[in-house]
């Protein structure tokens, strides 16, 4: 089963120049989990899926707190926080920068469990 996390658009402190280091920026994140929601299906039973509302509220308050400089860092904590839930079989995690670049609409970064191995 895949549970899919599409545009949880924050703000944080991210990147290199001086004014990226003291005003916080808009960032949009994209979660894919992949679990074995077979359980769930069949019981209803929110205890045996992943609580995608839980994991929302952690990734909110770990990234409205990070200051890390390069989207990759972000991405890759997002991605660690995701992998704590044990109920995870894999997830991947991209994180678009609006305006990063001028003349494009962002730069993301992606990074996925299947990355770590």
């Amino acid at each position: 089963m895949k549970i899919r996390i599409k545009n949880l658009r924050l703000k944080t402190i991210i990147g290199v120049n001086d004014l990226e280091r003291e005003t916080k920026q808009d960032i949009v994140i994209r979660i894919e989990i992949e679990c074995d929601g077979k359980e769930a299906a069949a019981t209803d039973d929110i205890r045996e899926t992943v609580n995608y509302r839980t994991l929302t509220k952690r990734i909110i308050q770990e990234v409205e707190e990070s200051r890390f400089y390069l989207l990759e860092r972000l991405a890759h904590h997002i991605l660690q926080v995701v992998l704590e839930d044990k109920k995870v079989a894999r997830a991947t995690v991209e994180v678009d920068k609006p305006q990063a670049l001028r003349y494009a609409d962002s730069v993301s970064v992606r990074c996925s469990s299947e990355d770590q191995r």
